[in-house]
């Protein structure tokens, strides 16, 4: 069973009810121990007193916040929770947004939001208004000593709560822009035609980590003491001729699917003959 993150009531107008979040997601990479390189043994991180000159346990660790140069408050893990905002316990919907109002630059990490007991009609409510009116709901809350806005909103199964970076957060980069002017209508259809011809429904679970893969058979190959194959180095193409580039990509884009109109009538042919050959 899934682990809670969260564990609190929310509330919109006079509705409240009892909910509980788990994480949607976690990314995967492979992770490497740090060896000696002389003799392979692990190393250990020492937390080390500068002021003592010596290693210290864990266990004599306190937080300290920086105010001036070399100058630290102490703060106790107590006296953080005693200013806890109430969204530690209480998440508010604060409004109602459109959804397609919400850039996803501003999501950050993704959770489940699941009623807890006595909690299921109202949170049903809540999921259906959602996806019968388009709207998200933004709210905020508190964990992990910090408090979140986030977005509500209706997932396949029940509703999606997210995380996201504050205004100031989005970083501004002068050197991101586009200049439109400089596309010409017979190109935009022709990017437009292969945008078409490229086009499919989602289907994330075709998509997979070609790295971490790589890196787990480069580590299988290792064990059993085989050679190491490199991964073949990437054939880079000029663009000389926009046009020219994108009607041979619409050309590519459309052999598949030539080709397997082609086959299908072939096919019927050969099926009839089959059977006239069996009779």
């Amino acid at each position: 069973m899934a682990s809670t993150v969260w564990k609190g009531h929310l509330t919109f107008g006079l509705v409240s009810f009892p909910i509980r979040l788990y994480s949607a997601a976690r990314s995967e990479s492979i992770s490497f121990n740090q060896l000696h390189k002389h003799d392979g043994s692990r190393v250990k991180q020492v937390l080390y007193c500068q002021a003592e000159d010596k290693p210290i346990p864990r266990s004599e660790i306190v937080k300290g916040f920086e105010y001036e140069k070399d100058r630290y408050v102490v703060v106790e893990d107590e006296e953080v929770k005693k200013v806890a905002p109430q969204t530690a316990k209480v998440m508010e919907i604060l409004e109602f947004v459109k959804s397609d109002q919400v850039d996803p630059i501003y999501l950050e990490t993704s959770y489940y939001m699941a009623p807890d007991e006595a909690g299921e009609k109202p949170y049903a409510l809540l999921f259906e208004a959602l996806k019968e009116t388009g709207f998200v709901g933004v709210a905020k809350i508190a964990m992990h000593n910090r408090e979140h806005v986030v977005i509500l909103r209706p997932g396949q199964s029940g509703v999606m709560l997210h995380t996201m970076y504050y205004a100031h957060e989005i970083r501004k980069v002068d050197e991101f822009r586009t200049d439109v002017s400089l596309v010409k209508e017979k190109e935009l259809a022709l990017a437009i035609s292969l945008i078409q011809a490229l086009a499919d429904d989602f289907q994330p679970e075709k998509y997979t980590d070609d790295y971490r893969d790589n890196l787990l058979k480069l580590i299988e190959a290792k064990k059993q003491g085989q050679e190491v194959v490199a991964t073949p180095e990437p054939k880079e193409s000029k663009v000389v001729d926009i046009m020219e580039a994108l009607k041979a990509s619409l050309a590519a884009a459309k052999k598949p699917a030539a080709s397997a109109k082609t086959a299908e009538p072939a096919a019927a042919e050969a099926r009839p003959a089959r059977k006239r050959a069996r009779g």
